[in-house]
């Protein structure tokens, strides 16, 4: 029976950024970080080709699925949005300038006296070329600009979070998926043994019919053991394919079963924990991503509100334009005469408005009610991960007695078949004992993979509750066999 990478995981946890690092998730321990890297990296626009030969490793699924799963992907392109979105609110801190240039053609009528101009009007035609510069420079706003800057920073951190969040929740998604199908090879494997024991015992049957100590309906009961026998086998090795395309699907590659993976059998299993329940608890509490974004969005919904608040304050703003104005105007009366000079304008302006309709009333009433929603968030989320911390604890522990009693229920049930099947070859026992107990092997072996795989998963779990995966704090569980160091033989 193959045993799962269990060390390997450890110094996936262990090791984060050394491992693992595609999507900026070896670098992003914290919101900050993750915002920053996902700011200026540039995702991949090809999706990886599977090499159905290479043996992939636990870490380089992980690396492949944050390259490629549309998840990642897309919280990585909101967490550049939000970066950028800082960008923007940073920049109404500098004066806004513009070029403009300006070509007109002017035909207009003026009224003049009839003893100077017959008509008593003269037709005047303006040719102008007018090469501008404008400013436009908010000067003071009381705070405004801060909050919304303070806000975009604060949904850039969440970001940040979430994509720390989406990189676990991948992550997590594949090793369950890795370890599920490791289950399956491991049942297709417990079905090829199941097989052979229900052809020893077919044997049996036959080899006592020909001695004349059984009989022909003991020799059919055999047969149709060893038909289910391979009902079941052809049954596992379907399940394992499907657990292929499954592991596939999670990569974000296109769903296929040609995919190898690397079991690791040598690995130890996880047989403790490291950290009591409040511990783990704690550890949740500051690191899961999904609270630190949560926090993020209230820090926001407050600068919200004090955005909403300078609304009732005045603004003010510099206006300002610079050019050189060039005209050729000509008069059917008279003569006029060409210019080419600079021209210019300043202006300081102050704005207070006095009525809106309740328009800023209503705003800061929204804000206060987004920022009440973001705290609701928050506390159900924190009973959310409280929750799920107990469960997965919990969850690891009866997984850990469910391996012992599966461990010790597998050489029983091995013992129980082999004395039955050596007594029913003496005419001690008959078929029906021997089919029984290889019945009971069977189960045994089903609940042995089950048991080793759900104490794999178990583990996961606990790091993923916890917000441990990828990250560098020590693992929450622990093997009794020591981890080998770097450069020594696994």
């Amino acid at each position: 029976m193959r045993v799962p990478l269990w060390g390997f995981l450890l110094a996936l946890v262990c090791l984060g950024p050394k491992t693992a690092m595609a999507q900026c998730a070896g670098i992003a321990s914290t919101p900050g970080a993750a915002a920053d890297c996902a700011a200026h990296a540039v995702p991949m626009d090809t999706v990886i080709q599977l090499d159905p030969v290479h043996p992939y490793t636990l870490a380089e699924l992980i690396d492949i699925a944050e390259h490629n799963n549309p998840h990642t992907r897309i919280v990585w392109e909101r967490a550049k949005q939000k970066a950028d979105a800082l960008g923007v609110a940073k920049s109404s801190y500098y004066p806004v300038l513009a070029g403009v240039a300006a070509f007109s053609d002017e035909r207009t009528i003026e009224p003049f006296p009839k003893p100077l101009a017959p008509r008593g009007y003269t037709m005047v035609e303006v040719p102008a070329v007018v090469p501008e510069v404008t400013l436009d420079y908010l000067l003071f706003d009381f705070g405004q600009r801060a909050a919304k800057v303070d806000a975009a920073t604060a949904e850039k951190l969440a970001a940040g979070a979430n994509f720390i969040q989406a990189n676990q929740q991948v992550a997590f998604s594949v090793a369950s998926a890795y370890y599920k199908l490791l289950t399956e090879q491991e049942r297709l494997e417990a079905a090829r043994q199941t097989l052979k024991t229900a052809q020893a015992t077919q044997d049996a049957a036959e080899t006592q019919l020909l001695n004349g100590r059984s009989t022909l309906p003991d020799v059919l009961n055999a047969r149709a053991e060893t038909s289910q026998a391979v009902f079941d086998l052809e049954s596992a090795d379907g399940d394992e394919k499907v657990a292929r395309v499954a592991l596939t699907e999670e990569l974000g590659v296109e769903p296929s079963p040609d995919i190898n993976v690397d079991g690791q059998k040598n690995a130890p299993l996880p047989d403790a924990l490291t950290l009591p329940i409040n511990t783990l608890i704690g550890r949740a509490m500051s690191d899961r991503p999904d609270l630190m974004a949560q926090v993020a969005e209230i820090r926001a919904a407050d600068d919200a509100i004090r955005s909403a608040k300078s609304e009732y304050l005045p603004k003010i703003s510099l206006s300002a334009n610079g050019a050189q104005t060039s005209i050729w105007p000509t008069t059917d009366f008279g003569q006029l005469g060409n210019a080419s000079e600079p021209t210019w304008s300043a202006t300081v302006g102050v704005q207070w408005r006095i009525f809106d309709g309740g328009a800023r009333k209503n705003e800061l009433a929204e804000a206060r009610s987004k920022k009440r929603e973001a705290q609701d968030d928050l506390r159900e989320k924190r009973d959310q991960a409280t929750r799920e911390v107990w469960t997965a604890y919990i969850a690891f522990r009866a997984a850990l007695r469910k391996q012992d009693a599966a461990v010790a229920l597998l050489a029983s049930a091995n013992s129980s078949y082999s004395a039955s099947l050596e007594a029913y070859k003496y005419g001690v026992k008959n078929l029906i004992d021997v089919v029984t107990a290889e019945k009971q092997l069977a189960q045994a072996r089903y609940s042995s993979v089950s048991a080793r795989s759900q104490l794999f998963l178990e583990a996961v779990s606990l790091e993923f509750s916890t917000g441990n995966l990828l990250r560098p704090q020590p693992p929450a569980t622990k093997t009794s066999t020591p981890q080998p160091q770097d450069g020594q033989p696994q």
